[in-house]
């Protein structure tokens, strides 16, 4: 028995140790839980860690005894046909196998609720940023409400350095049914709810790109609702804000696009400043060429991917709001010349 609970916790030591392994050399990948790149998600990795290790106790000693009793207890030619003493009630056993699983349980809870409080009540610094997210079916909106910038699918938040920690916060929202706002790398999912505000923050500490989605189903097309969030140095981030606060250019060279655009249905939906553009229905196109990507990331934002998604968005996406224009191959191509300038 003894034994048989040492070799469980040297297993158990071996896969903390491989875990730890991982999160420490993993480089940032999609939905990485195991290389938390945030206070929330780090604290959260340890959670899941915490929970690990006394479920896989508890694993091993219930394996232990089942063995121990097995070989020990085992049929044996000389004992196959005589019955084993009864026993019939135990105050001792019965008081183990209550009191045990409640202290568990209890353990679990306070070391939960220590988590969900840590979270959920952390202290907002003065130099926070403020960023409002809504899902929409299906595709995310940013918006900046103290920066005056409106942006979606890309988020872009400065790093936090320990020493001057300048976290954001996100104010969930949803603009039809139930999303979920989930980055693996920079903390747990929290749901976004019509009707309900919700909030959630995080405080990266070291650059790059982390890919998130929505985890909460929301239609035909929830898987292909992607999200990116870029961590940036203050230099770039004051550079990406700058430029984001910047009216459309107008471009004389693409004059018949603008009309295009300006005449058809894309002003029902889509905003670009400067313009007669003002919908909401759709993303912000006042800077459509500075994301990398197309359709909450089903698409890499290029020359023919945006020329089809305008020409037919069911090939990238079945199932999206986004209608076929329809339009002569001229003005599609005048209108793809005139999307390409907003920078």
């Amino acid at each position: 028995m003894r034994r048989t609970i040492q070799i469980g916790g040297l297993l158990l030591w071996r896969v903390a140790a491989a875990v730890a392994a991982q999160a420490a050399s993993a480089p940032v990948s999609s939905t990485n839980i195991f290389a938390p790149a945030s206070t929330p998600a780090r604290t959260i990795f340890g959670l899941s860690m915490f929970v690990l290790a006394v479920t896989a106790l508890i694993f091993v000693v219930v394996g232990g005894l089942l063995a121990y009793s097995v070989m020990r207890f085992g049929s044996k030619a000389a004992d196959a046909n005589r019955e084993p003493a009864q026993v019939y009630g135990s105050t001792q056993i019965e008081l183990a196998w209550t009191v045990i699983p409640v202290l568990i349980v209890v353990v679990l809870f306070l070391a939960t609720a220590r988590v969900i409080h840590a979270i959920e009540d952390a202290p907002k610094p003065t130099e926070a940023l403020d960023v409002t997210v809504i899902g929409h079916q299906y595709w995310w909106e940013f918006r900046y409400p103290k920066l005056g910038i409106v942006t979606a699918n890309e988020l872009h938040i400065p790093v936090s350095d320990p020493a001057h920690p300048t976290p954001t916060f996100l104010k969930l929202l949803s603009a039809d049914t139930d999303h979920s706002f989930w980055v693996p790398e920079l903390g747990g999912k929290t749901d976004l709810i019509p009707n309900r505000v919700n909030q959630m923050w995080m405080d990266p500490a070291r650059p790059g790109m982390y890919r998130g989605q929505c985890a909460q189903y929301c239609g035909v097309q929830h898987a292909k609702m992607l999200l990116r969030v870029y961590v940036e140095r203050p230099a770039d981030f004051d550079a990406w804000v700058h430029a984001q606060q910047q009216t459309a250019v107008q471009d004389a060279t693409v004059a018949e696009g603008r009309r295009v655009f300006e005449t058809t249905s894309c002003i029902n939906c889509h905003a670009v400043n400067g313009t007669a553009a003002t919908g909401r229905f759709g993303p912000d196109l006042t800077h459509l060429m500075s994301r990398g990507t197309l359709a909450a990331g089903a698409a890499a934002n290029t020359h023919d991917q945006l020329r089809l998604w305008i020409e037919n968005p069911d090939a990238i996406k079945p199932g999206s709001l986004m209608p076929a224009m329809q339009l002569p191959v001229e003005e599609r191509d005048a209108l793809v010349a005139y999307l390409e300038t907003l920078r």
